[in-house]
């Protein structure tokens, strides 16, 4: 097992090198001028070159490349160019409304998900167990922005329970009107994503009751569901762990999208806003902490999957 960890850290260090290297050449070839843009459109070209001076802009990208890496290896993901605050305090800053959204979207979907899609199999041959089965198919196809909107002319235009947009300006110094601005994205994408993962749960709770030991099992005397329930459920549990690291891969991709619909001050709205800018030290980044997140998450969902599963350490 440590063997297999160090392997899997070897491969989860090796593709945070690839990616940084593909963060920052592909961040290069984006038009327009950092220089330009923090000189001015009216600015003289002395000006602008010295501000290109200044910021190493005219070193080889190579060589900029090896300056910033060596900076991520101590700790430093840079500093931005338009404002002068480093990259690590703002994505920290950021991060205390995107991790709990994070969060609070994962409990919701796994909340949506595990119960239901366990009914549905239950159910399969019923017309309840198809019209749950049918309703999650829909769900999951309804683009994220559109399932936001209804959830805000539902919740908070007509009933009006919950704030439409933005976040408390103490952040997290009142926890009840921090949750509550989180609520309604946390949904909007708790209930997208848990309908996508019902549908994994319902195919492996199927597969799970035509399994020899469910089948053995109620020979011996238990039901069907008890069997199911008893003996299945376990293996049903190994398929919940490899879907759920896709799944907050695509929670994080639907971070992006939620955080400018609900003007949440999160890491994927200053992203697009750093984007627009052109702030290239903050861009990369951002993509690298997120794609080290993503990769971290793999890292962690293969050593439970190992765990868990004793025909994985068996074969090895």
């Amino acid at each position: 097992m440590i063997r297999y960890a160090l392997t899997r850290l070897s491969l989860l260090v090796l593709g945070l090198f690839v990616a940084s290297a593909l963060i920052f050449f592909t961040l290069r070839v984006l038009p327009g001028d950092v220089a330009q843009l923090i000189a001015g459109i009216n600015a003289a070209p002395a000006q602008v070159a010295a501000i290109r001076e200044r910021l190493g802009l005219n070193e080889p990208l190579p060589a900029q490349y090896l300056e910033w890496i060596g900076g991520v290896l101590r700790g430093d993901l840079g500093t931005s160019m338009l404002t002068g605050t480093p990259v690590a305090t703002e994505l920290a800053e950021k991060a205390q409304v995107t991790v709990p959204l994070g969060i609070l979207s994962l409990t919701i979907a796994l909340v949506v998900a595990v119960p239901l899609g366990v009914l549905s199999a239950l159910r399969h041959r019923r017309a309840s167990g198809t019209a749950l089965s049918v309703g999650a198919q829909a769900i999951a196809a309804v683009p994220v922005v559109w399932a936001g909107m209804m959830l805000v002319i539902v919740f908070a235009v007509w009933l009006g329970w919950l704030p439409a947009q933005g976040f408390p300006r103490g952040g997290w110094e009142r926890p009840d009107a921090a949750l509550r601005s989180l609520l309604l994205p946390a949904l909007t994408i708790g209930i997208v994503e848990g309908a996508m993962l019902m549908r994994f749960v319902r195919s492996a709770t199927l597969q799970a009751a035509g399994e020899d030991f469910v089948r053995t099992a109620a020979a011996k005397g238990l039901t069907r569901t008890s069997a199911l329930v008893r003996h299945g459920l376990p293996s049903v549990g190994l398929s919940i762990v490899t879907v759920l690291g896709l799944q907050i891969a695509g929670i994080v991709v639907g971070a992006v999208v939620i955080e400018q619909l609900f003007t949440l001050p999160g890491i994927g709205r200053m992203l697009v806003a750093d984007v627009s800018n052109r702030d290239l030290p903050k861009v990369q980044g951002e993509l690298l902490a997120l794609t080290g997140f993503v990769l971290v998450v793999g890292f962690v969902v293969d050593l439970a999957h190992r765990l868990i599963d004793p025909r994985q350490r068996e074969a090895a």
